[in-house]
């Protein structure tokens, strides 16, 4: 639907962010309007189309499947798509929107004066069309969420570093300030146990260094469902190395192993880390993945043992155990989508003839 306005500039038929705020935003909105619209509003300025081309399918896309964000602390683009519900919820707000507007008498005033034609039935012919249009636009038929249920993701849904990008992101911190050290340690003890961050921030000292059957193994006290466990370090017992020197340096010797700072990042809070402050962390991080800056996130480490630990001969009962799962169907989807080379069947049956009398010369 296009419609040429008389005054470009100033209209209500303008597509400008700021005529699209006008028309769209209501005077007094609740949190959850003004966030939604604000959501649509970004997309109909990225995508350069006016508030009256209510394109609801092709922006449920854009939630679903393509939505970024800027990281303010990394500035590098972040995923940031929504959930099949969540974008369910977005349209009705904005469909309630424009069912608002077509009932507003002002709007539809603003529409009749900008109507193209002298007589009073050809303007209002406009106005009747190009409201109609809209009111067939946003109806729920047009705007259908679909779920695909996806057997074989791509990498692009979620991170499971390799070796080295294991080793280029513990290495992202430096270990020259407090907070590299920190950081670092907590990005080493992740990768290396399979914690979630909830996890990481409930550990104390002592939780370090427990047995489990004479193995040297970190005792988990904030597993989820208040599960605790122990996860056996194995030959990744290396990563002691450096949650001691950051214990050292910080001078903490009991208590929460990972706190923040004072202003000036010289003198440690004696308050445990929180899961938000995690994740912020981690976006301070970011490493090249396939030519493109990533920020990596805990669940991505929790993710990168999982599947690291599976191709180096780890048996699924055993990852399960570690990462504190209570079925294996949920440890596999950790692990993930295996390549093509891995998932290649071994030779199970052999054919009843000789097929190399039938091969082409």
């Amino acid at each position: 639907m296009h419609f040429d306005a008389k005054d470009s500039g100033s209209s209500i038929l303008s597509a400008t962010w700021q005529v699209n705020h006008d028309v769209l935003m209501p005077r007094d909105p609740t949190k959850d309007e003004k966030s939604r619209i604000g959501f649509y509003l970004d997309w109909l300025a990225q995508t350069h189309t006016p508030w009256y081309e209510p394109l609801f399918d092709a922006y449920g896309g854009y939630l679903l499947h393509d939505r970024t964000r800027i990281d303010p602390r990394s500035g590098y683009p972040k995923r940031a798509v929504l959930s099949p519900a969540t974008v369910k919820a977005h349209l009705a707000t904005m469909r309630g929107r424009y069912e608002s507007i077509l009932r507003d008498n002002r709007v539809r005033q603003q529409l009749y004066d900008l109507a193209p034609g002298g007589s009073p039935a050809d303007r209002k012919a406009f106005v009747d069309e190009f409201l109609m249009r809209i009111h067939n636009a946003i109806h729920p038929s047009n705007s259908e969420i679909k779920i695909t249920t996806i057997q074989d993701t791509s990498d692009e849904s979620h991170l499971r570093l390799k070796p080295e990008q294991v080793r280029a992101l513990i290495r992202a911190p430096g270990l020259e300030t407090l907070p590299g050290l920190r950081d670092t340690a907590a990005i080493v003890l992740m990768a290396c146990t399979g914690i979630r961050e909830a996890e990481l921030v409930a550990l104390n000292v002592d939780d370090l260094r427990q047995t489990m059957g004479g193995e040297l193994a970190l005792r988990v006290r904030g597993g989820k469902g208040r599960k605790q466990r122990l996860v056996p370090y194995g030959p990744l017992d290396w990563c002691l190395l450096y949650v001691e020197r950051w214990l050292d340096a910080a001078e903490i010797r009991s208590g929460a192993i990972f706190r923040g700072f004072y202003k000036g990042y010289k003198t440690v809070r004696p308050t445990r880390l929180t899961e938000r402050a995690v994740n912020l962390i981690m976006n301070q991080y970011p490493i090249p993945i396939d030519g493109d800056m990533r920020a990596v996130q805990p669940h991505d480490l929790r993710r990168t043992y999982a599947r690291n630990a599976y191709e180096h001969g780890m048996d699924l009962e055993r990852i399960r155990q570690n990462l504190g799962h209570v079925s294996l169907h949920t440890t596999q989807t950790y692990i993930g989508t295996l390549d093509a080379a891995q998932r290649r069947p071994p030779a199970m049956f052999n054919p009843p003839h000789r097929l190399s009398d039938w091969q082409r010369k």
